[in-house]
């Protein structure tokens, strides 16, 4: 009984306090807790209708909004663009078929909480990474702009040639460097 005890312990203690590897077999370390394979693939922001629809999004929220065509992130209660300046650039705004997906409803329980505290969490969110010390690796690609042959639109990948984010908006790619 208390070999069985513990067992359960150690199960629960790996749930609550998990890290996920998509693509390969095992996080790179111990302040990860999503990291991607090397593969030539990115990772595809939620699709939203409009971000001002978004309710109870809170700082980090990431998104790819459907009216305007762009990747933006929730700080300080208001959507920045990732996309850059496509105001100036009309030839540079995005586009999205979204047919595909006109016809369905979304599920409003919809949720994957990877980190501590799953269970109690109520951060809003389709996926939630709730550890307070440990980040995100996104999906590596050697020129991403090159080497994904058909992007989505709200794709999101790191460049490990230029060494920054690439983001997708559906026609042209746009690069940002901290």
């Amino acid at each position: 009984m208390k070999k069985l005890s513990i067992i359960m312990a150690l199960s629960l203690s790996g749930i609550s306090f998990s890290q996920v590897a998509i693509g390969k077999t095992s996080v790179s370390n111990a302040s990860v807790s999503l990291e991607f394979g090397a593969d030539n693939k990115g990772m595809i922001m939620p699709w939203v209708t409009n971000g001002a629809s978004v309710t109870g999004a809170v700082n980090g929220t990431m998104i790819y909004d459907i009216s305007d065509h762009k990747v933006k992130y929730f700080k300080s209660g208001s959507w920045s663009d990732l996309n850059g300046e496509t105001e100036l650039n009309p030839e540079t705004i995005g586009a999205a078929d979204t047919s595909l997906q006109d016809s369905k409803t979304e599920s409003s329980t919809a949720k994957v909480i990877i980190g501590a505290n799953p269970a109690t969490d109520t951060t809003p969110g389709i996926l939630v990474l709730t550890d307070t010390n440990k980040a995100m690796i996104l999906p590596k690609v050697a020129s991403p702009h090159l080497n994904i042959i058909n992007p989505a639109p709200g794709m999101l990948a790191y460049d490990t040639n230029l060494h920054m984010l690439a983001i997708f908006n559906g026609t042209v790619w746009s690069f940002w460097k901290p």
